[in-house]
Parts: structure tokens; C-alpha cells; sequence
């Protein structure tokens, strides 16, 4: 709940009073839930200049080698993006909107980069926040499957790694939005924090699928990902193909490692030996 409250508030940027949304998000920074600090830290990147109370929080944040290792990485964008702002307001330089050409203020800077990568005015921020919301929802209804914590997703094959994940008790993020090239979102079917690790299962087998597959791996690829690709012709081996592939990897967090149920044995220096970023497994 506490979550889904941070992402609410950043997603009212530019609508909500900023000063209070600010300072109901630098509470949130301290929550003890990691993913919770998360969606704090991306909540307060959208609000641009109003956010500059936080930027001493995020810092922090950014720095703190106790941290997870994708708290730490939002945190940095989030400082960036907030401080380019306060220069852009500073300096009064305008970026352009890459649709209409129209001259960007700052915080309009801040929330298209927050939410898209890409600049926008809030006019085209809003074009493009409708024409995605209408492919999310078509995703959304296809999502019909039900596994045993709850998740619906797309397919069996979906349902039979969220399942087993969930046995195992290994935490991870189904069909979420994420940046893992500058400028690009990807929607992994599952990305497991705290082994920094993607799952796609590639359950089609069309042409344009299997071309848009490859571009995705190679965003992977690109980025230094670790990826675990996994087919309809795997489902009967769900169970040690996963196994054996996570034992490879550590969880990027060692105070996490007792939870996975045996899962992982390997230590971390072990992990960067047997598999190395950017590889396929």
C-alpha cells in the first residue's frame, strides 16, 4: 500500500500541491521496505525543482553502499534529473518537446524524463500518457491468469515461473516498467531485485514476436543485463532450469541470500566468476 501511495503521488506531479507531495515522499524515503523507498525516490525525480528539499535525502541515498543496488541507481538519476532542472530554472535555458517543438519549462522536463526518458510539453506528456495507458490496458486484459500469490499474468508459462519464484520465496516484479538503456523502458516479465536478474518467457512464436524478441535481448545484451530466457518447450524443466540457473548468481544483496530457501549457494565472488554480466543464461 505504502508502495502504491508513493507511485499515486508522483504520478500527480504537476497536478498536486507540490510542497506537500514533497514532503510526503521525503518521509517515505525512510520506510524500512526497500521497494517502498523506491517508488519514492522515482516519485520525488517528477516533481523537478519542487523537489530540491529531498536532494540531500537522495544523495544519501546514492552513496549508501548498504543500500540496494537499484535504490542507489534511481537515487542518482533522481539527483540528476531534479538538479538539471534547478540549473535549467537558474540559467533559463528551455529544452524543446521532441513531438511538437514546443519550448519545455523545467519541471516539465523533469516529469516527461520521470516517465518517459524523452521530453515532452505537458500537452504531448499528456498524448503520450494516454496512447500508453491504451496499450497497457489492452495488456492488462489479457492478463487473466491467476498464481497462487495473487499475480494474474499473460500465460501457464508465466504462471509456472511466478509460482515457482514463489515457492522459493524469492521476491520479484512481474510486468513492471523499467530503464535499463538510456533513453528506453522495457517491460521484463519478471526482474528479481535482489539478484539484479531478468526472466522473459517467450511464449510466442510469430514472426513479429520473434523479431521484437531479438531486439529486447539485445537490449539486454546492451545494457549488461543478466537475462534468463526461457520457452514453451521448457516448461516440463521449469524447475531445474531455474534452479541451476540462479544457483549461478548471488543475490546482489548477501544479507538476503538466507532467504531463498537454498536456492543460492553460490558467494558473490563465486556469482561474478560463473556468470558474468551481459551473458545469456
Amino acid at each position: 500500500v505504502r508502495r502504491l501511495a508513493a507511485s499515486a503521488i508522483g504520478k500527480l506531479a504537476g497536478l498536486a500541491d507540490a510542497a506537500t507531495a514533497v514532503s510526503a515522499l521525503s518521509l517515505t524515503l525512510r520506510d524500512s521496505h526497500p521497494q517502498v523507498r523506491q517508488y519514492a525516490v522515482k516519485a520525488l525525480k517528477a516533481y523537478g525543482t519542487a523537489a530540491a528539499s529531498a536532494l540531500d535525502d537522495l544523495r544519501d541515498i546514492a552513496a549508501n553502499n548498504t543500500e540496494k543496488e537499484y535504490n542507489r541507481r534511481d537515487a542518482a538519476a533522481a539527483v540528476e534529473t531534479i538538479e538539471e532542472a534547478l540549473r535549467l530554472q537558474a540559467s533559463g535555458e528551455t529544452h524543446t518537446c521532441q513531438r511538437c517543438g514546443a519550448a519545455v519549462a523545467p519541471d516539465e522536463f523533469a516529469r516527461s524524463m520521470k516517465m518517459f526518458q524523452r521530453i515532452f510539453c505537458d500537452h504531448c506528456f499528456d498524448l503520450t500518457y494516454i496512447k500508453r495507458r491504451n496499450f497497457e490496458t489492452r495488456v492488462e486484459v489479457q492478463k487473466t491468469i491467476r498464481t497462487t500469490d495473487g499475480t494474474l499474468v499473460q500465460s501457464d508459462g508465466e504462471r509456472r515461473i511466478s509460482e515457482w519464484l514463489a515457492a522459493h520465496q524469492i521476491a520479484y516484479r512481474y510486468d513492471d516498467r523499467l530503464r535499463i538503456v538510456e533513453g528506453r523502458q522495457i517491460r521484463p516479465d519478471f526482474y528479481l531485485p535482489e539478484y539484479d536478474v531478468y526472466i522473459e518467457y517467450w511464449g510466442m512464436d510469430t514472426l513479429d514476436y520473434k523479431i521484437g524478441m531479438l531486439i529486447k535481448q539485445q537490449m539486454y545484451q546492451h545494457a549488461g543485463k543478466r537475462l534468463i530466457s526461457l520457452y514453451p518447450r521448457d516448461k516440463p524443466d521449469f524447475d531445474t532450469i531455474l534452479s541451476e540457473k540462479l544457483l549461478r548468481i548471488a543475490p546482489t544483496d548477501s544479507a538476503s541470500a538466507t532467504s531463498t530457501s537454498g536456492v543460492s549457494g553460490a558467494t558473490r565472488s563465486e556469482s561474478d566468476t560463473l556468470t558474468q554480466k551481459g551473458n545469456y543464461t
